[in-house]
């Protein structure tokens, strides 16, 4: 198995660390409105614009669909203009809609349809999936491929770093200080990277460009959707439930939140302790995605899969139905976004082995996949939280979509072990 020491001599250095920076950069970004949710929609309702559940579930998941949607699309990018450009383009249109948010924001003339928009362009933020691994990976042979994509996709910290941040910022200068903060980083980001980052020559890499057919014939293919409702369940729940996190904390248990911070931080602003606990559990999901990965190639993707689902199923149940005190509460959290990110190594220890020839083509509609079932996740809490004045129907709608695909794991798993399987080189 390669290692660090493995990368001396070869590829690019300085378009990996870039693509990592890009990549951490932008998870950032894309997650940022939601350790926010709590200030803008004060914010809004001073203006006389009280959001509904709905509302507020709308604006959350937006950034996650507009995301999801754009990896396919930049995917394509990254063909006709080449990985740097496709980047650049991406990254001023995150720039111009953070600092739209960060004006209006402060010249008190923020809407909610303007933050709906906004909302949109920090989609692309979410698509540099698509962009920074291909950028990286191009420039090192096959065997360095896995610690490669490892470096430039660890930018799901992004998510966890918003979480411990952005609500102590909002505290001290506003809401709006955030995305300008942001924009300022990303600049920063932009500039180096600009300099820095370079499209792998022809000789090193030839581009295969994609093609519309490709992905119409791949969708044909049954096992092209049960991994995608497999990662819509395990990336989907792990970046719906980060969107979401602070919304259901502070509507469940803020004056939980409350004392402890004035016990433990000295801290009346209950707001920033639910960003604490928030990246406490989606730490959990961000760190072990390469632990289930580990475990799907020592007892079998299939295998793996079982017993985090079984466990998601489980906890997400038992926070559904259980009016649990805060503390067992967050540890049932922490649980559930450790499973779900593991969950996400073991479904792409699979997918390279079914569709080896394909997984450029696969890394995006499965990526969409599970972009789109956060949004549906977001939705489902909103709508859950909106019409019965508690999350217990929308957890329990999960739930059952985590058991549907635990039913769709035994009924492919004999065909994939007996096809594919017996020529993946990994187990199954």
């Amino acid at each position: 198995m390669a290692g660090f020491k493995d990368l001396k001599g070869q590829g690019d250095t300085p378009t990996l660390f870039m693509a990592f920076l890009y990549f951490d950069m932008s998870f950032m970004v894309w997650t940022m409105l939601g350790p926010l949710s709590t200030e803008i929609a004060e914010a809004l309702a001073l203006g006389g614009n009280i959001l509904t559940a709905s509302e507020k579930a709308t604006l959350l998941s937006l950034p996650i669909l507009s995301g999801a949607i754009l990896r396919i699309i930049l995917g394509f990018g990254v063909d006709k203009l080449g990985a740097k450009m496709t980047a650049l383009i991406s990254q001023i249109i995150v720039i111009l809609s953070l600092l739209t948010a960060f004006y209006m924001g402060l010249n008190n003339s923020i809407t909610y349809e303007v933050l709906l928009i906004v909302a949109l362009g920090l989609g692309f933020a979410g698509a540099s999936f698509a962009v920074a691994l291909p950028q990286a990976g191009q420039w090192y042979p096959p065997k360095l491929q896995g610690v490669v994509l490892g470096i430039a996709g660890a930018g799901n910290i992004g998510v966890v770093i918003d979480f411990i941040f952005a609500p102590k910022i909002a505290e001290h200068f506003g809401w709006y200080a955030v995305f300008g903060v942001g924009a300022a980083m990303a600049i920063v980001v932009f500039i180096a990277y600009a300099f820095l980052a370079k499209n792998a020559p022809s000789d090193i890499y030839t581009v295969r460009p994609k093609k519309v057919k490709e992905y119409i014939k791949l969708m044909g293919d049954r096992d092209t959707w049960w991994f995608s409702l497999f990662y819509a369940i395990s990336f989907g729940g792990f970046v719906g439930f980060a969107g979401y996190m602070k919304v259901y904390l502070m509507n469940t248990y803020q004056t939980d939140m409350s004392t402890f911070g004035l016990n433990v931080f000295d801290e009346s602003n209950v707001k920033v302790i639910a960003g604490y606990f928030g990246a406490l559990c989606i730490f959990a999901g961000a760190v072990l995605r390469p632990v289930g990965g580990n475990t799907a190639d020592k007892f079998g993707g299939v295998k793996s899969l079982y017993v985090f689902y079984g466990m998601v199923a489980t906890l997400v149940a038992l926070i559904a139905l259980i009016d649990l005190p805060f503390y067992a509460a967050i540890f049932v959290l922490f649980l559930i976004m450790a499973n779900l990110g593991m969950a996400n190594g073991a479904v792409f220890q699979l997918v390279p082995q079914r569709f080896s020839k394909d997984i450029g083509i696969m890394t995006g509609l499965v990526g969409c996949a599970g972009g789109l079932g956060g949004t549906a996740l977001i939705k489902t809490l909103g709508w859950s939280k909106g019409t019965f004045g508690n999350y217990t129907e929308g957890f329990l709608i999960f739930t059952a979509v985590v058991l549907i695909a635990i039913i769709g794991l035994s009924l492919v798993k004999t065909r994939w072990r007996t096809t594919w399987g017996i020529q993946a080189g990994g187990r199954i």
